[in-house]
């Protein structure tokens, strides 16, 4: 076997069966670029990062997702669509199968730290077939510095190689591709993608698993960033909210763009890097995303312009789910280490494309663990074949597809943290106003950044607020630089009638959303549930 690159003192495969003809240790990105193109695995731009496809799988196959069920999972694990189970009989014979697919393989063995805090981090193995993926992990997790890696001893081994695919009738799979996460073995085996997303969102499905059981720390899918008083703030939202835009704020330093732990009296990122989405990217929209676009990058399942080197972000001939991966330090104002102290605002964000939503609205904490669990937000018409009218989405937490236990285990602790630090909790309507979308208009970025603004230098405490009829929140009836009209959303409907049967509508998703948490919701949680207006039921 032949061993190269900065060897961690424990470098032993041996124990996971791997026995190699060629393993790279903890390549540089420069070498691990030496390595993707002399294997043809990517090609270069010319603004020096490296550009690869990810063949046939362009995002995350949530339903190809497993957990081992075992003694230490069967009883914790919220089983269902989101965590579907196989047997550990059946594991153990695709892992060992996997393992003799390996045998004498070239193989990028890299060394990582999940989580910034020293107190609540999670020491990662990755083993890749393919040199790009490697960089992948170098630029997505903490990079341990020389001392580190001489006493690194992993928790948790991630293996993945996208070429090797299973017989899905002989292992209880559905398809030919898998993530599988072995709580118990403290591994986790990826095969048939090369999406690399896979092993990011799969370490962070670990994250959610042990440290609220563990650790007491509440692992949340969010935004984060901190101002120059140390005030730090967190966003939440699903894609197309906002969440990335509105937390890359120039007048304070980001923690995160993704993934974040909050423990006793810290917020602290999981990751080393960003992971961002390059659909119709431009510099003007998304300076700090299109500056960390260098050597070092990676550049998922996009396209040049012809005769070029030069990328074209609006081609989406592959996917409209393009991506490109960046180490922190690409961001120039990103907090090294990325931890700061405990949030005085958190922000949800809803993309309400019925327009009924508030912009801006506050929440008691029975409230926002009602919003925490429900995670809405709404496509609209165009996004996905056959959607010709707003379509409510729930994602409990803003993250089902990671939450390996109940999504009320998360809430509880995110309302427990509210009220002991009286962290201030907003909703915020990215969507549209005076009407539904196609009807109305969406709200004017300038006027969201206005409110959090606001909100985030207490500017909202000083005004006066009415109750929201609908989600019976706590809505202010003025804010700086906002228009006072489109505060209340009725007043910005022309058809006020119409206003509250949209409203009532939205209700009812939200209460049919909510049923299959009814009989784990405390009595607090439960009383927040939104209300219809009886005289248009």
């Amino acid at each position: 076997m032949i061993e190269t690159g900065i060897k961690s003192k424990k470098t032993d495969l041996y124990s996971l069966g791997l026995k190699s003809g060629r393993i790279h240790w903890n390549y540089s990105p420069a070498e691990l670029y030496e390595e993707a193109l002399r294997k043809g695995e990517g090609i270069l731009t010319d603004r020096g990062s490296l550009m690869v496809d990810t063949s046939y799988f362009t995002g995350r196959a949530p339903k190809d997702k497993y957990i081992v069920m075992d003694d230490i999972t069967k009883d914790s694990v919220w089983w269902g669509p989101v965590n579907q189970s196989i047997e550990p009989e059946n594991f153990a014979t695709l892992y060992n199968e996997m393992i003799k697919y390996l045998y004498g393989k070239e193989l990028y063995v890299r060394d990582g730290f999940a989580g910034a805090d020293h107190n609540y981090r999670l020491k990662c193995r990755f083993v890749n077939t393919m040199a790009w993926q490697n960089l992948f992990c170098y630029n997505m997790f903490i990079r341990p510095n020389q001392e580190d890696l001489e006493q690194f001893s992993p928790d948790f081994t991630v293996i993945c190689a996208p070429e090797f695919t299973a017989d899905p009738q002989r292992f209880g799979l559905r398809q030919s591709n898998f993530a599988i996460v072995n709580m118990t073995r403290n591994v986790m085996i990826i095969g048939g993608t090369a999406y690399a997303g896979e092993i990011k969102k799969g370490i962070f499905g670990v994250m959610n698993y042990f440290l609220p059981k563990e650790k007491q720390v509440l692992p949340m899918h969010c935004s984060a960033n901190v101002g120059k008083n140390g005030d730090t703030a967190i966003f939440f939202g699903l894609s197309g909210t906002g969440k990335t835009t509105l937390s890359a704020d120039p007048t304070r330093m980001l923690i995160g763009d993704d993934e974040h732990g909050w423990a006793a009296d810290t917020i602290f990122n999981f990751e080393g890097g960003c992971y961002a989405k390059t659909v119709d990217l431009s510099e003007e929209k998304e300076p700090d995303i299109w500056n960390a676009i260098r050597f070092g990058a990676i550049e998922e399942n996009l396209r040049f312009f012809p005769s070029t080197r030069k990328v074209n972000y609006s081609d989406t001939r592959v996917t409209e789910n393009t991506r490109v991966s960046y180490p922190i330090y690409h961001i120039k104002n990103a907090m090294q280490p990325s931890i700061a102290g405990i949030p005085k605002n958190i922000f949800f964000l809803a993309a309400d494309a019925f327009g009924v939503m508030p912009p801006i609205s506050k929440l008691s904490p029975g409230q926002a663990m009602y919003h925490f669990i429900s995670g809405y937000t709404a496509k609209v018409a165009g996004t996905e074949v056959g959607i010709t009218d707003p379509v409510s989405t729930f994602s409990a937490c803003f993250g089902a597809a990671f939450l390996p236990l109940h999504p009320t285990t998360y809430a509880e602790m995110l309302g427990e943290k509210m009220k002991k630090h009286k962290v201030n909790v907003w909703l915020v309507n990215t969507g549209w106003v005076g009407g539904k979308y196609g009807v109305g208009k969406r709200i004017d970025l300038a006027y969201t950044r206005a409110m959090i603004s606001a909100a985030l230098e207490g500017k909202l405490e000083y005004v006066d607020y009415h109750k929201g009829s609908m989600l019976g929140t706590q809505i202010p009836t003025s804010c700086p630089g906002v228009p006072s009209e489109i505060l209340r959303p009725k007043n910005s409907w022309a058809d006020k009638d119409e206003f509250y049967r949209t409203a009532n509508r939205l209700v009812d998703q939200f209460k049919k959303n909510f049923e299959k948490y009814n009989d784990f919701a405390n009595e607090e949680i439960m009383a927040a549930s939104p209300q219809k207006n009886p005289d248009f039921a």
